[in-house]
């Protein structure tokens, strides 16, 4: 599982580098076509990791590229 949510987390890592690096929950997963709890689990690493920042409130998390 924990190879997974790494492979998942580069997919977002590129979705978000090529989609103006920031794109709500929902547009990240349509885009990768990834379960909803995967998404969420891959941006959590990512967001641990500080490759990410998570900003609004939820259903509507936008989430983009740190500089």
């Amino acid at each position: 599982m924990i190879t997974e949510i790494g492979i998942v987390a580069g997919e977002i890592w590129h979705f978000l580098d090529k989609h103006n690096k920031s794109s709500r929950l929902e547009d990240i997963r349509n885009g990768i076509e990834r379960s909803r709890d995967l998404v969420l689990m891959s941006i959590g690493w990512l967001a641990m990791e500080g490759y990410v920042v998570l900003e609004g409130q939820e259903p509507n998390y936008n989430v983009s590229l740190r500089n």
